[in-house]
């Protein structure tokens, strides 16, 4: 016996068997601990990684100043308003459109899907509705997890 243990020994008066036991108790908290941290680590390292995020552009079409066009009139803003959308649709940058069915400000909604904030005002800007100012918009990026909706 080592001349610590015979110390401990004598200093605590433990028995040989007591001793044992002691140092048993010792190596199951020890042994313990370290498989609690070792399961902390591991569910830590296999939690899911944070998401890929994929930015869009929403644009909120809101009644503009300059309501005050004849039905003809109207309707040929209308007509180029839907000739842009299918534009920005076929060159993939329109994901999602609509009107909003009540009677607010609030006349309808673009999803886009462009690199960045100058080309989304690009394409816009050729809308006739904003043009005439018989729409106005309101734009914010949008961020959703990539590849977790799909718009068709």
């Amino acid at each position: 016996m080592h001349i610590f243990q015979d110390n401990l020994l004598q200093e605590q008066c433990l028995t040989l068997a007591e001793y044992k036991t002691l140092l048993m108790k010792q190596l199951l908290f020890a042994l313990l601990a370290i498989g609690t941290a070792i399961l902390i680590f591991s569910f830590q390292n296999n939690l899911k990684q944070p998401a890929e995020m994929k930015q869009y552009w929403l644009v909120l079409l809101k009644r503009g100043p300059n309501r005050g066009q004849d039905s003809a009139a109207a309707a040929k803003i209308q007509s180029a308003h839907m000739a842009n959308m299918d534009r920005m649709h076929a060159a993939g940058k329109l994901v999602m459109a609509g009107p909003i069915g009540d009677k607010s400000d609030l006349r309808g909604i673009f999803i886009m899907d462009v690199a960045n904030r100058e080309e989304l005002d690009a394409l816009i800007a050729k809308d006739s509705a904003l043009i005439t100012g018989r729409l106005e918009a309101e734009v914010h990026s949008w961020w959703t997890e990539k590849g977790n909706y799909v718009f068709k």
